[in-house]
């Protein structure tokens, strides 16, 4: 028996029964070398232009007190053309409240009841600013009522808070995404009225556009992360039809700051629109819903529309309206056509173009 020479043919039979166990069973890749994947990117939201209305200024004084009995009804006809807008605003020129006491010394002070929000809704309206000559008129205790009725309807307001953070606080919402943000401020305020009613670090009141450096740095900001800045703005001088030199000043100072668009009022009447370089700018949009009007100067009034892509105002029209027993009812034919002409009209003393400066 010749055992010593069979043991190297046992060691390559296990040899090759080892090495087809190995070509049955690949290696597998141990647990700690996999790779992690984190999931792709959410492709960012296609922009595309939207439509934002504007009307002039709103009360219910008067014969209008009475339109509030139905809110959804309140603004008439031309709720109708508001409703078309991807977004509608409103300077609401009133403290919302039922008490308080009026301001001194002034000659007229407005005030309305909660419904006054529920009439801008139903209306088609998206946001209104009581930075204006007469958000305080009821004073501390008028505004205490105005910010618990905004807080407690959630419908938006700009240029008003408990303190300047909130009152320069623009609001915020994405239209055809695009951001959009609106800033409200008000450079018209009685004299004796302007520190008592101009919001502070820690003293609730209006957003002032008086206070220049506060306004432009919500400007910047707000810039910062936004698509279209707007702001609104109460100024002018009472029946002047021409921009005064406070609004020639500040309009350059907020479009060098960031402003896409500066729309406002007060004058009662219509001054003109335009581009400044390529935002647009309005200089008074006149009464809207108002209780005193006389045809063909207070009572005319209308809707500003502007589409706009991002920082792009790519169009600008005009609906004219005339005031009838305080609300605007919108102009048809002939008079609709020769509204229109007299509104673009109003352009000539602004210093504004038709066109922006780098547009077709």
């Amino acid at each position: 028996m010749r055992l010593p020479h069979a043991l190297p043919l046992l060691a390559v039979a296990v040899s090759l029964v080892a090495c087809t166990a190995a070509d049955a069973e690949p290696e597998r890749e141990p647990q700690s070398k996999k790779v992690a994947t984190s999931p792709a990117p959410k492709p960012k939201p296609e922009r595309r232009p939207y439509t934002i209305s504007f009307g002039g200024d709103v009360h219910f004084e008067g014969m209008l007190r009475g339109r509030l009995a139905n809110p959804r009804t309140a603004l008439g006809p031309i709720a109708q053309v508001l409703k078309k807008s991807d977004l509608a605003m409103v300077n609401l020129e009133t403290a919302i409240t039922t008490g308080g006491t009026p301001a001194p010394a002034k000659q007229y002070t407005f005030r309305a009841p909660a419904s006054a929000l529920t009439a801008l809704k139903a209306a088609g309206v998206d946001v209104a600013s009581l930075a204006n000559n007469h958000g305080m008129d009821y004073m501390e205790t008028g505004l205490a009522d105005s910010l618990t009725t905004i807080k407690k309807s959630k419908f938006p307001v700009v240029g008003v808070g408990k303190n300047a953070a909130e009152a320069y606080r623009p609001y915020r919402t994405t239209v055809n995404g695009n951001r959009v943000a609106i800033i409200g401020a008000t450079q018209v305020l009685d004299d004796h009225l302007i520190q008592a009613w101009t919001a502070t670090a820690d003293k609730g009141g209006l957003a002032s556009a008086k206070e220049e450096a506060a306004l432009l740095r919500a400007v910047r900001q707000a810039r910062k992360n936004s698509d279209t800045v707007i702001v609104h703005l109460h100024w002018g001088t009472e029946m002047q039809a021409c921009p005064n030199p406070a609004q020639r000043s500040l309009a350059p100072k907020l479009v060098q700051a960031g402003a896409d668009v500066v729309v406002g009022g007060h004058a009662h009447i219509l001054l003109g629109s335009g581009y400044l370089d390529n935002a647009y700018v309005n200089y008074g949009m006149g009464n809207f819903v108002f209780y005193s009007f006389r045809p063909g100067s207070t009572g005319r009034t209308g809707v500003l529309t502007l589409t706009i892509n991002g920082r792009k105002v790519l169009k600008d029209s005009w609906t004219p309206a005339e005031i009838q027993g305080g609300i605007p009812i919108p102009l048809t034919g002939t008079a609709k056509t020769q509204a229109v002409k007299s509104w673009q009209a109003l352009r000539g003393c602004t210093g504004l173009t038709a066109r922006p400066s780098g547009g077709e």
